[in-house]
């Protein structure tokens, strides 16, 4: 008789086990044939994690089947076609970073100076700030150090160091990572913006320059413009934006170049639209960093006789003498912000800090070299499911299967520190997913005209992960807000067993 009544219940429990999986596509058949994701692409994965696949998982096969685990897939639609992941790229990227690295890896970004240091403390010669690739310098976010606090610091080096008095030069040094600061197949009208802001070896406020904007008196009228911070006092800005007639809303684009120190503001800016703050990307991150900290010493007391430069700016050939660093916070927190807000510029920094680690060089074709020897020892073997142009995902170029995004989360869910990086719904990016139980998820979302995905973990009481899954739709022509819920009630479907 309990032979009988265990086969009756283990019967029951694949019935019910059949019956959901096959509720979730019928589900998404219906939303690709008849609901908002009709005519656009769509691509869904997700499997169960079993024994928790950890570091050292590897895929196998083609069955999408784990080595140690006896995880199963629970859902496949149109798995294997690769798709445009908009920032679920930085999963990739952060997951690589984390396992390259190791979850308190932190910049180190160096104080030196070149000349001379007299009896009486003065400093016959410049001081050089160098630059390792720390994206979390003068940033405003909860992550970074406050300005104030590192300068301090980069103070305190000098003074111990028995520099009490400049008569040089503050210089900036990015010149640790080569190559230019975007990705060349970023879109052309994105790489102005303040979400397409280069990262480099040197940076400050994520390279980006807030301005103060608000409607002239009538339409027609230019509109006013002041720069609010960081100063960057060698950048002349023209202003052409002209201010538009009431429900035009907002076009304004400041048009900045590493070649040149002119930039231009272009665009309308409704005349009914209350004045707001703007962002642009600022091509001289180095030089900013530095005009930041000497104004900062001389708002302290310091003296110093030179100004504000760039190591091509003084020139010459003499060593640096190092006298210290100061580090950035852990690599975890930094994936963490990354993941959470989905911070482009973090994510690029990430990306090409692989690249220099690995190979020396910090330019992309290098960083690519990089991430893909990280991601063959994570996901062996299993390449063309992926094409990676960036580390935050705004190249259009770069696709993801669900398949490879889905089994990638399964082989990362034993890291704590990157399924932690991922936002609960409710927080970050997720603020929009209302309907979600916070505690039973982990998502990372990506949007992009006509994209919009989510990939992430279903998880047990305990809070590990035993379900990975990945969501991509491209090419749909409703709006995000009619699209989303469709997908939201997806998410509640895989995470309903």
């Amino acid at each position: 008789m309990l032979a009988l009544a265990v086969s009756a219940g283990a019967s029951d429990a694949f019935a019910q086990d059949a019956a959901w999986r096959q509720s979730i596509t019928q589900y998404i058949e219906s939303q690709v044939n008849n609901g908002p994701l009709k005519g656009a692409v769509v691509g869904v994965c997700a499997m169960e994690i079993a024994g928790q696949a950890g570091n050292d998982a590897r895929w196998v096969g083609n069955d999408a089947r784990w080595a140690g685990n006896d995880g199963k897939v629970i859902a496949a639609y149109n798995s294997s076609t690769r798709m445009v992941p908009a920032s679920n790229m930085k999963l990739v990227t952060t997951g690589a970073a984390l396992r390259a690295f190791g979850p308190e890896y932190r910049f180190e970004t160096g104080i030196g100076y070149r000349g001379s240091i007299g009896e009486d403390g003065t400093l016959h010669g410049d001081v050089y700030i160098i630059g390792g690739g720390d994206p979390t310098i003068g940033a405003a976010d909860s992550t970074a150090y406050k300005a104030e606090a590192l300068f301090w610091k980069w103070k305190s080096l000098l003074a111990e160091a028995g520099i009490k008095r400049i008569d040089g030069n503050v210089v900036g040094d990015g010149s640790a990572w080569e190559g230019g600061l975007e990705n060349i197949g970023w879109e052309y009208g994105d790489v102005w913006t303040y979400y397409a802001a280069g990262s480099s070896a040197l940076s400050f406020y994520e390279n980006t320059i807030d301005l103060q904007v608000s409607a002239g008196a009538k339409v027609g009228d230019p509109v006013n413009m002041v720069q609010a911070y960081p100063e960057t006092p060698w950048l002349q800005i023209e202003n052409c934006g002209t201010t538009g007639p009431a429900g035009s809303g907002n076009s304004l684009l400041m048009q900045t170049s590493d070649l040149s120190s002119k930039a231009v503001l272009t665009g309308t800016y409704a005349i009914d639209r209350r004045p707001k703050k703007e962002q642009a990307a600022n091509k001289y991150g180095a030089l900013t960093c530095a005009h930041e900290f000497y104004k900062n010493l001389l708002a302290t007391g310091w003296e110093v006789t030179g100004t504000y430069k760039t190591p091509d700016q003084v020139g010459g050939d003499e060593k640096v003498t190092l006298i210290g660093h100061t580090q950035s916070p852990a690599l975890a927190q930094i994936c963490r912000k990354t993941n959470y807000d989905s911070d482009n510029f973090y994510a690029e920094a990430l990306f090409r800090a692989m690249g220099e680690a690995a190979t020396g060089i910090a330019v992309y074709d290098s960083c690519l070299v990089a991430i893909n020897e990280v991601l063959d020892d994570i996901v062996p073997g299993k390449a063309s499911g992926i094409v990676q142009k960036d580390g935050s995902g705004l190249s259009r170029a770069g696709n993801v299967s669900p398949e490879w995004m889905a089994g990638y989360l399964a082989a990362m869910s034993g890291n704590k520190a990157f399924v932690e990086s991922l936002p609960r719904p409710g927080e970050g990016t997720l603020t929009v997913l209302k309907n979600l139980t916070p505690w039973k998820f982990r998502i990372k979302s990506g949007s992009m005209g006509g994209v919009l995905c989510y990939s992430g973990y279903v998880l047990d009481a305990e809070g590990k992960p035993r379900i990975s899954f990945s969501i991509m739709t491209n090419n749909c022509a409703a709006k995000p807000s009619q699209v989303r819920p469709a997908l939201e009630s997806l998410i509640q479907l895989i995470g309903k067993n």
